[in-house]
C-alpha cells in the first residue's frame, strides 16, 4: 500500500486567466468553475463597494504564479 498525499497549492493560473489568474487558481483549489468565482467576485465588488476588487488585488500581489511546464 502506498500512502500518497496530494496537496493543492494555491497559485495563480497560467492557463485559466482573464486578468491575473487569481480566480483560476482559486477555482483549481476549490474544485469549482472559474466563471462562478468571477461572477461572485463581480457581485462582491458591486455590492460591497469595491471590497471584491481590493481582495483581488491583494491576492494578485500575494499569490505566486504557477511554474512553467518543462515540456
Amino acid at each position: 500500500m502506498t500512502n500518497e498525499i496530494y496537496t493543492r497549492k494555491l497559485r495563480r493560473s497560467r492557463t485559466d486567466r482573464m486578468v491575473a489568474g487569481v480566480c483560476g487558481g482559486w477555482a483549481h483549489v476549490l474544485g469549482v468553475d472559474a466563471a462562478l468565482l468571477r461572477i461572485l467576485l463581480v457581485a462582491a465588488t458591486i455590492l460591497g463597494f469595491g471590497t471584491g476588487a481590493i481582495l483581488y488585488l491583494i491576492c494578485w500581489i500575494l499569490m505566486p504564479q504557477e511554474p512553467t511546464p518543462d515540456w
